[in-house]
């Protein structure tokens, strides 16, 4: 799982790590039909997603 603060300490910038987390979220409310996280509030998203979207794989710490 993945908070816009993990994206912050791989070097991303403060708004590009929101867009991403925000672009995960949306694929997965729209194109999965996961309603919960449609949730502004919820920042915590699936790792395998991001990795999906930036198409890097990252390291698990």
């Amino acid at each position: 799982m993945f908070y816009k603060d993990d994206l912050i300490k791989l070097r991303y910038k403060k708004h590009t790590a929101i867009s991403i987390i925000q672009a995960v979220k949306q694929d997965l409310v729209y194109n999965k039909g996961i309603p919960f996280y449609n949730n502004r509030r919820l920042g915590l998203v699936p790792r395998e997603r991001v990795e999906n979207l930036i198409g890097v794989k990252l390291d698990e710490e």
